[in-house]
């Protein structure tokens, strides 16, 4: 098994252009809207070069540049000697998720000076959770989701809000009256999917509802029960 990952590692090195990795090569290109292909201003990219030992990698710092007002970058890298590898860590902000790309010397050679970096458009998503009834008091709801594909609750933080007494933890509901919401942020122009899944009198309830979620609308979802 080790033998193999040392041919798949020594195959990328090859292919990467590992036999010059002293020197500097000028980048030059822009950060785009995945989905638009606007270019996007103020993006900090982080440089890292990647070494790997057995099966470990490691990434030493290498540099870092921003997208000027018209989302472009020039940038003079400067090699870190035997590593033929680059992560390109492209940061967010609050209206764009972070990414990484991995990069070749000899793509780097190749093409740096037509680079395009692409990032997801991230909006805000609000769930809203009403029950109005007594009876039955021991009703008990929680509720995931998932955004283009990807669960909700391990890529952005959520806050939830309880206006009323709410005995569960987390993403737990019990009883006859509640009334909540949970904020968190879920990509935009996808389709985010609520899982509900109510247990009342021993039965158990599944409700769905898939949201595409607008760039330019506040997006939510209402559950009544």
């Amino acid at each position: 098994m080790k033998l193999n990952r040392l041919i798949i590692f020594v195959f990328i090195l090859l292919l990467s252009g590992c036999n010059n990795t002293v020197g500097t090569i000028e980048l030059k290109g822009l950060v785009v809207d995945e989905n638009t292909k606007a270019p996007v201003p103020n993006i900090s990219v982080m440089v890292q070069a990647l070494e790997r030992c057995e099966d470990e990698t490691t990434a030493t710092f290498a540099g870092d540049f921003t997208t000027d007002t018209s989302g472009r970058f020039t940038y003079t890298l400067k090699k870190v000697k035997n590593s033929s590898l680059y992560n390109f860590r492209i940061d967010g902000n609050p209206a764009y998720d972070p990414s990484n790309r991995v990069l070749g010397l000899t793509e780097l050679n190749s093409y740096g000076k037509f680079l395009s970096f692409e990032i997801k458009r991230i909006v805000d998503f609000t769930m809203k959770i009403n029950r109005n009834g007594k009876t039955p008091f021991r009703d008990t709801l929680t509720v995931s989701w998932e955004t283009n594909g990807i669960k909700g609750e391990t890529l952005y933080p959520f806050k939830t809000n309880n206006y009323q007494i709410n005995p569960g933890n987390g993403l737990i509901w019990i009883g006859g009256d509640i009334k909540s919401e949970i904020k968190t942020k879920v990509f935009a122009d996808k389709n985010t999917i609520v899982h509900w899944t109510l247990h009342r009198n021993g039965k158990r309830s599944e409700i769905t509802d898939t949201v595409f979620c607008d760039r330019n609308t506040a997006n939510s979802v209402y559950l009544n029960y």
